[in-house]
């Protein structure tokens, strides 16, 4: 009687059965395939960014032909530091509409927060003095108030930073740069907190809630600084916030330091996925993909490293500290919206509530919760802008702040219809805002021009996303 031995393909194994029946793709794509993977995504359907970087370079070939001085050291220095703060509250708006919320106060509740930030500085720390025994004891009360309703979500980061806020104001800190920047942040949680509550926890739609508090924040920025009054910034480190650079040295080391951590969490992520048999991009595109951000990044330090200066007497060289600023929170942005449990359930809210709910997520927090972080990077821009200008006036906050940062999110690529959309959406999306008012001037054109220019890009990318969703829907079918 004779041993037959037959050996078992990896096909004919139970694992290899059940991934042939699901059809998963477990080998890492040929170049080919990439490239008809990502247009047969695009036919569907998923623009994603694309839109708006297309519209990135044609503005810049477009500008940089009508305005000699477009694409100059200065011009572009000042480029970045004029659409930061729009692009850091863009940031937070990307939380809000990732829910299919809106957050018309975000502009306004900026404008309280760098109104506090000046008045505390001005007045050397006494709030008390510069408020009123009224409206101060008011604002304490608005605080504590946001921190009860904090706690009562369990949002623990608003409720500390509203008593963080609290303490600075009842204990007269006194004034100091640092301090100042952090009570603005501390007041912008306390205001997420009193909006995400009423949207969250009363159930009243962030339209209205949003609309009736822009109105009334801007009633408070007169009342802290008066009609006509203006707070000016005297203060070195808060001015250096917009208008300073890093030193060459610094200015490499952040190169160094962003394009080496943007290389490792990519590459780590790509061959994370060949060890485990996932799909993966082919490794070839992957390696060009990083080579032609660290040379893009190269060519930028640089230039900004390069004397601007027009004067002969000033020497103006290093990366400004807007750019770091700015790099900081989309890391820690995109980590937690795409690494985290939290970002996950984000996602899944803003996908679909019912679902969410289903699945034992805790909705009302976390439509609360992205409440905060707007209102909180609203503060950290409202800190950007005012020292950009080196004062805050009644107008902090107002006239055409809040539908930038929309339009940034949107344009970027962010939908209005919650579920879909990335941080760095706001970047992409501030710099085709900050491109089209930069050139528009250096060009002379009026502001009538500028406006319209603005409405019908944002009107151009919301039809996109319109009929982006409508062909994906039409895809699935």
């Amino acid at each position: 009687m004779s041993n037959t031995t037959s050996e078992t393909s990896p096909q004919d194994s139970p694992q290899g059965a059940a991934i042939s029946d699901f059809g998963i793709d477990t080998t890492s794509q040929s170049t080919g395939e990439a490239a008809r993977d990502y247009l047969a995504r695009l036919r569907g359907g998923e623009l994603g960014s694309l839109p708006a970087l297309l519209g990135v370079v044609v503005l810049l070939i477009v500008f940089s032909s009508l305005a000699d001085t477009f694409l100059t050291l200065g011009n572009i220095a000042n480029l970045l530091a004029q659409g930061a703060s729009v692009v850091i509250i863009a940031m937070g708006l990307v939380f809000v509409l990732l829910l299919g919320e809106i957050d018309l106060s975000a502009g306004t509740a900026s404008g309280v927060c760098a109104s506090v930030m000046a008045l505390h500085l001005v007045k050397g720390g006494n709030l008390l003095g510069g408020m009123g025994d009224t409206v101060f004891y008011l604002f304490c009360g608005i605080l504590v108030l946001a921190a009860v309703f904090a706690a009562l979500m369990r949002i623990w980061a608003g409720t500390a930073l509203s008593l963080v806020a609290l303490g600075i104001a009842l204990f007269g800190v006194p004034a100091n740069a640092w301090i100042e920047m952090l009570l603005a942040v501390c007041v912008g949680a306390a205001i997420g907190s009193i909006t995400g509550f009423l949207v969250a926890r009363v159930g009243i739609p962030s339209f209205v809630v949003t609309l009736a508090l822009f109105l009334a924040w801007g009633g408070v920025i007169l009342q802290f600084i008066g009609q006509g009054g203006t707070l000016g910034l005297n203060n070195d480190t808060l001015f250096n916030v917009a208008n300073g650079n890093l030193s060459i040295a610094g200015s490499w080391a952040l190169f160094v330091l962003a394009t080496g951590g943007y290389a490792a969490v990519v590459l780590g992520r790509h061959f994370s996925r060949l060890r485990r048999g996932l799909v993966a991009s082919p490794t070839p595109m992957v390696l060009a993909k990083v080579g032609v951000v660290a040379l893009l990044a190269a060519v930028a330090t640089y230039a900004l490293t390069l004397n601007r200066s027009q004067s002969s007497v000033v020497v103006i060289t290093g990366v400004p500290f807007v750019v770091p600023i700015v790099l900081v929170l989309l890391v820690i942005g995109t980590f937690v919206l795409e690494r985290t449990r939290y970002g996950r359930h984000v996602y899944a809210v803003g996908g679909n509530k019912e679902a969410a709910r289903r699945a034992g997520i805790n909705v009302a927090q976390i439509r609360m919760s992205v409440f905060v972080i707007a209102s909180s990077l609203a503060a950290i821009g409202a800190i950007v802008y005012s020292s950009k200008v080196g004062s805050v006036d009644p107008n902090a906050g107002g006239g055409n702040t809040l539908l930038m940062a929309v339009g940034a999110a949107v344009i970027g690529g962010t939908s209005l219809f919650g579920g879909k959309g990335k941080l760095r959406d706001a970047v992409i999306g501030g710099a085709v805002l900050a491109i089209i008012q930069n050139g528009m001037g250096l060009l002379k054109q009026p502001a009538a021009v500028v406006f319209i220019v603005t409405g019908l890009v944002l009107l151009l990318a919301a039809s996109v996303d319109a009929l982006s969703r409508r062909r994906a829907a039409t895809a699935v079918r």
